[in-house]
């Protein structure tokens, strides 16, 4: 006997003492009903795609404890039917002679066909299925789909966590309440309710993605965020329009019926409008506009189930988009001097006539955009049909930064607080150095995003230097620390006495 065979012979000993160990009940005997209470916490898994029987359905049982879901076992049905093995297979001869080629070339213990394998069913040892997912014991979502509640509670929600925007969380709030309840009646009557796709338009930083991702959390369905830049007409390459929807039953763990209720939000819609001046073919622009077109209405798409391309061995789903509610959002620049061409137009001569440079300096010009604005800028007419609700998201100033410094649940200086709470040390900023801070976000004119990168610049130091000494009681931060002409006042704790907050000042201009 070869040192191969013992091998083997040793591996399934041990194999067949882990079945038993696992097949066994809690109570120490080979009970019958300790078998089925450990059957119970284990599902089937396709031997082909690796899914389980939960996401996968009825599983075909095949010898050797091999299980295929119905999408593979049809595919590997339509496959062989392809070709004649009857004969081949049906031929003693032809299977000896190929595994005697095959042992003599020097591969030992390896046969075409392993009669052993395909006989007796045995157990199943768990190692070879997937254990199935328990329930989350976690907390109820704030807002509850079958119960949507009234708009002004919606946007009472978003009020904590996305600061200023009144007019777009308005004007989201009704447009989910009506597609909620849309979604959740069907149809009332003989009228059929449309969709309400949205389109926001805004500046970089203003919380456009924010608010549709705090959105989404509150009400507890799947959403996926996908970029437009990558998209391009089917066949070219680049992802296909409707690798959108593989995204959301992604995010729904691959739940058709929870994905059918989700939310899509499209960021930098502005990179697929018309390129103007050019001869070839618009693969990535006016081309993605119009293969959005039916999704956006409603139409039943194709995607592959954990994958992000078709192939023969990944099985398709069917998702009907009538009840996805698409989010479009870009920053549109060069769209202010759209409007304010077609704004000058309307200008008269006289001693009460507007002056041309009236709308220069307006912040608020992306207010006053329209739908033929909009087809100028390149969107063609059909896209934005189907794009029924339009808002503008206003710029972050100066008093909407210090606020989201401070304000939402999730801040950023709450953020840093909760660290160095962590040190046993209080953190305090002084309102002059959120001032100081919002005015240099200004200047970088990258709305919030500038925020977070100059805290993190200005907090390096003292995250730094906090934890090296524990006599550290609070850290205040002043307007001449972040202009840097000073440094953050540091409180020592007083060894007389036994309150913590017994604090003595100084500071420390070394940071």
């Amino acid at each position: 006997m070869s040192d191969f065979d013992e091998r083997d012979k040793s591996d399934e000993k041990e194999e067949l003492l882990d079945m038993d160990s696992d097949m066994k009940g809690t109570g120490g005997g080979d009970s019958d009903s300790g078998n089925e209470e450990k059957k119970k916490e284990y599902e089937d898994v396709c031997f082909i795609c690796r899914r389980p029987e939960s996401k996968a359905g009825k599983m075909f049982k095949l010898p050797n404890n091999i299980t295929v879901c119905n999408d593979c076992m049809h595919k590997t049905m339509d496959t062989v039917s392809q070709f004649d093995y009857q004969g081949m297979l049906n031929n003693p001869s032809f299977i000896d002679d190929l595994n005697k080629n095959m042992s003599g070339k020097g591969y030992p213990n390896i046969r075409f066909v392993n009669i052993a394998d395909l006989q007796g069913e045995g157990g199943i040892p768990n190692k070879q299925r997937l254990k199935k997912k328990k329930p989350k014991a976690g907390e109820e979502p704030v807002l509850d789909i079958k119960n949507i509640p009234p708009p002004h509670r919606i946007k009472a929600q978003l009020d904590e966590y996305v600061v200023g925007q009144e007019h777009a969380k308005k004007v989201i709030s009704v447009a989910v309440y009506n597609h909620y309840k849309r979604v959740a009646t069907g149809t009332m009557d003989d009228i059929e309710i449309e969709k309400s796709n949205m389109l926001m338009i805004g500046p970089t930083g203003c919380g456009k993605t924010y608010l549709v991702k705090t959105l989404a959390r509150l009400l507890d369905v799947p959403l996926a965020i996908a970029d437009a830049t990558s998209l391009t007409e089917a066949g070219y390459i680049g992802d296909d329009i409707e690798s959108v929807i593989s995204k959301l039953l992604a995010a729904s763990d691959n739940d058709v019926e929870k994905a059918e209720r989700g939310i899509v939000f499209i960021d930098e819609i502005d990179k697929i409008a018309r390129k103007k001046n050019t001869t070839s073919r618009d693969v990535s622009g006016e081309s993605v506009q119009q293969g959005m077109l039916r999704l956006l209405e409603g139409a039943d798409v194709e995607v592959p189930v954990g994958a992000n391309s078709k192939n023969a061995m990944v099985p398709l789903a069917t998702i009907n988009t009538r009840n996805i509610l698409f989010i479009c959002g870009g920053a549109f620049p060069d769209l202010e001097e759209i409007i304010k061409q077609r704004l000058r137009k309307q200008t008269a001569i006289g001693f009460n006539a507007e002056l041309k440079d009236k709308f220069d300096k307006d912040k608020e010009i992306l207010s006053k955009v329209t739908v033929e604005d909009l087809r100028k800028f390149g969107m063609i007419p059909e896209f934005l049909g189907r794009l029924p609700v339009i808002y503008t998201l206003a710029a972050l100033d100066k008093a909407m930064m210090v606020k989201i410094l401070k304000e939402p649940k999730n801040a950023i200086l709450k953020q840093y607080q909760k660290l160095l709470e962590l040190d046993e040390v209080k953190l305090e900023f002084d309102d002059d150095a959120l001032e100081a801070i919002a005015e240099k976000a200004m200047e970088k004119d990258t709305g919030a995003r500038a925020l977070r990168a100059i805290i993190e610049e200005f907090m390096l130091d003292i995250m730094y230097e906090i934890p090296k000494d524990d006599n550290i009681g609070r850290v205040t931060i002043t307007r001449a620390y972040i202009e840097g002409t000073g440094g953050p006042v540091i409180d020592i704790r007083s060894m007389s006495g036994e309150n913590p907050d017994n604090l003595n000042v100084i500071e420390d201009k070394s940071m």
